[in-house]
């Protein structure tokens, strides 16, 4: 039986690690076992960044609609307690490009709210 020369596979397979940690610094990039770790950690942490720009996102949202609603002399919860009770479904995601966009849409809304 012929004798197997393994360095093909572990070229490839290293090769894979190093395109993922393409950019960083130092050994993360170009030592294997400090590279696989560095690859490892970034996968984790790009899953948990995408989780926290949805909380980040829905805070901005938040923060842009007390501002607008205290400019008419109402807080954010209040504003959004009025609108439960008023059965007017919309997300805070819309609620805020009204409030960049179109103020007067805005106001009509919390008009309709208020009421």
């Amino acid at each position: 039986m012929a004798r197997v020369k393994r360095g093909t596979t572990t070229k490839a397979r290293h090769k894979r690690v190093y395109e993922q940690t393409k950019g960083f610094r130092h050994g993360r990039k170009n030592l294997i076992k400090v590279a696989k770790q560095a690859a490892v950690k970034a996968k984790k942490n790009a899953y948990i960044g995408r989780k926290q720009k949805k909380r980040n996102f829905r805070s901005l949202w938040i923060i842009r609609i007390n501002a607008a609603c205290r400019k008419n002399g109402i807080s954010y919860s209040q504003f959004i307690h009025k609108l439960q009770e008023k059965k007017i479904v919309i997300n805070r995601r819309e609620i805020s490009q009204m409030v960049l966009e179109n103020d007067k849409e805005f106001r009509a809304l919390l008009e309709k709210a208020t009421k």
